[in-house]
């Protein structure tokens, strides 16, 4: 079976410190995770200088300061991009980045050389970043956070424009339809990218994370179907492991306890290593569709199952009867389906109490 690609999201939760930064990355590859994605922004890009912050943003940093400050300090240079990249190849883990603006998408394909990139839920109707995210040929894993399929549908067809590289088309909705109508559009949405279900609330209420709809993504698109995940404790990850998620991505932090927007929504260390190994658990268990024995279960079928054995002494010639016959353990002997078949017939030697009797 094909392992799930667990991905531990730093985010933000860095809180602008680099020494804090590396101690993600440590704690993720620590905890088994194959990446630890981080967030590239410039906020001028972002927002604007005072757009208001979420309300869960505002529950967990200063009130008084704007989207737009807050975000400032969170940013990281391209000196930080480069000095994680380096940390995350020592600890043996994939460096991953959401890009929010087009320069970024540069930053992280053309100087850090990515080959896949994050796309947020909140980005899923900006064309020209999506349309940029194509062109560098990156792998993309998109989250679907508050999305209609409609729009689901729209953002690849922005993309499979963007990977086909059609020079000579003009951006246009009707050009996005028709590249993701085409069999090559189609053909490389498949090759290149993963669609995550996703709750865009933090935390995600547990009667609102609607894990079925990934069968509807994947059914609608074709194509491979992760989770993103947003809700409080472990359970809900594990359990998209076991719907065949093939992408898991999770928020971690050093301390729930720290100032900032994602930190109260986020693991701590150990909780994360117990999600991590839980999915791995899960993956184990799925196995085949096939229903046979095991080779554990064989060792067992002798002890838990029963044969037809003598209720009491029986003599050669006597007919086997329900009286004289009972079914008890171990088994090995004449199965207990074969009880009729018996009844009736005479015994052809002296058995005594509890013998397994012969066919």
């Amino acid at each position: 079976m094909k392992k799930c690609y667990i991905i531990a999201e730093a985010g933000v939760n860095h809180n602008g410190s680099m020494e804090m930064a590396k101690q993600l990355i440590d704690e993720a590859s620590n905890a088994g995770a194959d990446a630890v994605k981080f967030q590239t922004f410039n906020a001028k890009n972002l927002v604007t200088q005072n757009a208001p912050k979420a309300q869960y943003q505002k529950n967990s940093t200063d009130q008084d300061e704007s989207q737009f400050e807050m975000l400032k300090k969170l940013e990281l240079t391209l000196e930080n991009h480069l000095e994680l990249l380096e940390h995350c190849k020592k600890r043996g883990i994939q460096f991953l980045s959401t890009p929010f603006d087009i320069s970024s998408v540069e930053l992280l394909t053309e100087k850090l050389k990515l080959t896949t990139l994050k796309l947020p839920s909140g980005e899923i109707t900006n064309a020209p970043l999506l349309l940029k995210a194509a062109e560098s040929g990156a792998n993309l894993i998109v989250s679907t956070g508050m999305s209609t399929l409609a729009e689901v549908e729209a953002a690849l067809g922005v993309l499979a424009f963007g990977y086909l590289k059609a020079d000579d088309l003009i951006p246009s909705l009707l050009a996005f339809q028709q590249a993701f109508a085409s069999d090559e559009g189609k053909r490389i949405l498949k090759q290149k990218v993963i669609l995550l279900h996703c709750t865009t609330e933090y935390p995600a209420p547990f009667n609102e994370v609607n894990l079925l709809a990934m069968d509807t993504l994947r059914e609608s698109f074709g194509l491979n179907v992760g989770f993103s995940d947003h809700t409080e404790g472990i359970a809900v990850p594990i359990a998209a492991a076991a719907r065949n998620a093939v992408v898991i991505e999770k928020h971690f932090t050093l301390d729930r306890g720290l100032s900032g927007p994602d930190h109260k929504a986020s693991l701590e260390p150990g909780e994360l290593k117990m999600m991590i190994a839980s999915i791995r658990q899960i993956e184990v268990s799925l196995g085949t569709r096939e229903k046979s024995p095991t080779s554990s279960e064989e060792g067992n079928r002798v002890v838990a199952r029963r044969s037809i054995v003598a209720a009491r002494r029986i003599t050669q010639g006597e007919l086997f009867t329900e009286e004289n016959l009972a079914i008890k353990r171990p088994g090995g002997g004449v199965s207990p389906m074969m009880l009729w078949d018996l009844i009736g017939k005479r015994s052809d030697k002296d058995y005594l109490s509890d013998e397994m009797v012969d066919i």
